[in-house]
């Protein structure tokens, strides 16, 4: 019994097969890179020490209004008075249109905490680039009484980022003037803070000396009541996280299914959807056929330039069939037969003798040219037609 597969469809798989241990590879290489990003990112999804879900946790708890938020900025709200939003050392830079809708909610009033190096790219008057080494978590204490040190007389932070140059309304609340830790002004109606590092609001560093203090002093409005404290809103659109059925299914292993599934798919036609198709045997075309036979012999004029060789086959054949039928001598003069046709078949004798003499005039030594030669021909040709010679050798044949 033959084998179910044939050697061109093995050879198919196998190479299915080959491109499906080539994506696995890939996805195993790609997870630890996710893995790894998410121990340094500060997000709320994170419960390693590098993200920030305790904190979140934490104003879930104190039943403060927060959410994440994983809309571009463009959706914030346009009343930002009462509003505060958190973003924590993004990892994605903001097109110009977020940039312009950070700053128009700042400038409404809204209160803006921007941490990490990658800041600079969201609010132009914050000055920073990347800290040149990294630093171990550092105490800091406050320059002076504000609201932002209220019960954090000291604080840990790990400075991720370094500022370059102050303006005369930007205030360093922690760290020098040469090198700040936390850094605040205003814009308009609002206010912005910065950190250099998101130690604070980790959940491995967020219990050290007063981070927990300085943090939430950091999200609240010492003048507004408990409960009309700011609407928080957690940055997750620059962490990646986006807000859609596509986003959501774009962190699950789906899209990889569904490759792996298309791959399996596509093997499968091109191995047996082509075996449910009709099956046809394309017809062998005879090497006796006639239109081969006419291809072949006017290939062989052409290469010889028997342009008038052909004229005068034709010529000759005309005037055979022509005497024939009228009972002529084969060798009676053109203007004899053009007189005998234009009596016996009503045709104009002139034009037809005219037409003889060119055909004769295509001599080898005239270089008739192939283009004059088809002229004379399809003439003589049409006269056959119009005798009706070429019926009668029809006729003959069959």
């Amino acid at each position: 019994m033959p084998g179910f597969l044939v050697s061109s469809d093995r050879k198919l798989l196998a190479g299915a097969g080959a491109v499906m241990l080539v994506l696995m590879v890939l996805i195993s290489y790609a997870s630890p890179q996710t893995a790894q990003r998410g121990s340094t990112t500060p997000s709320t999804y994170a419960t390693d020490s590098g993200g920030a879900l305790a904190a979140f946790r934490l104003l879930k708890d104190l039943h403060r209004n927060v959410t994440r938020f994983e809309q571009s900025p463009t959706e914030l709200p346009a009343d930002s008075s009462n509003a505060m939003l958190i973003i924590a050392n993004p990892i994605q830079k903001p097109s110009e249109s977020e940039q312009d809708a950070l700053r128009q909610f700042v400038e409404n009033g809204g209160r803006l905490l921007l941490t990490g190096p990658d800041t600079g790219n969201f609010i132009s008057s914050a000055h920073v680039v990347e800290a040149r080494e990294s630093n171990e978590a550092q105490l800091f204490r406050p320059n002076f009484p504000s609201e932002f040190t209220r019960g954090a007389e000291k604080i840990e932070m790990e400075r991720e980022a370094e500022w370059t140059r102050l303006s005369g309304s930007q205030n360093v609340v922690y760290g020098d003037t040469d090198q700040p830790a936390v850094v605040t002004w205003h814009i308009g109606k609002g206010r912005v803070l910065w950190w250099a590092g998101a130690t604070p609001l980790r959940n491995g560093e967020i219990s050290r000396e007063r981070n927990m203090e300085f943090f939430l002093d950091a999200v609240s409005n010492p003048k507004a009541a408990p409960n009309e404290q700011p609407n928080i809103y957690w940055d997750e659109y620059f962490h990646g996280e986006r807000g859609s059925l596509w986003g959501y299914v774009a962190k699950t292993p789906l899209p990889w299914g569904i490759l792996q599934i298309g791959v399996i798919g596509l093997a499968l036609f091109f191995t047996f959807g082509r075996r449910s198709g009709p099956i046809s045997v394309p017809l062998p075309v005879s090497r006796r056929s006639p239109l081969e036979f006419v291809d072949t012999l006017a290939g062989l004029y052409q290469r010889a330039h028997a342009e008038s060789a052909m004229v005068g086959i034709v010529l000759q054949r005309l005037r055979t069939s022509l005497t024939r039928q009228l009972r002529l001598p084969a060798n009676t003069s053109d203007a004899a037969l053009g007189q005998a046709v234009a009596q016996r078949l009503g045709v104009n004798g002139a034009d037809f003798v005219r037409a003889l003499q060119r055909a004769s005039a295509a001599h080898p030594e005239s270089n008739t040219s192939p283009a004059a030669a088809l002229a004379i021909v399809q003439e003589l040709e049409a006269y056959e037609e119009q005798f009706g010679l070429k019926r009668k050798r029809l006729q003959e044949k069959m």
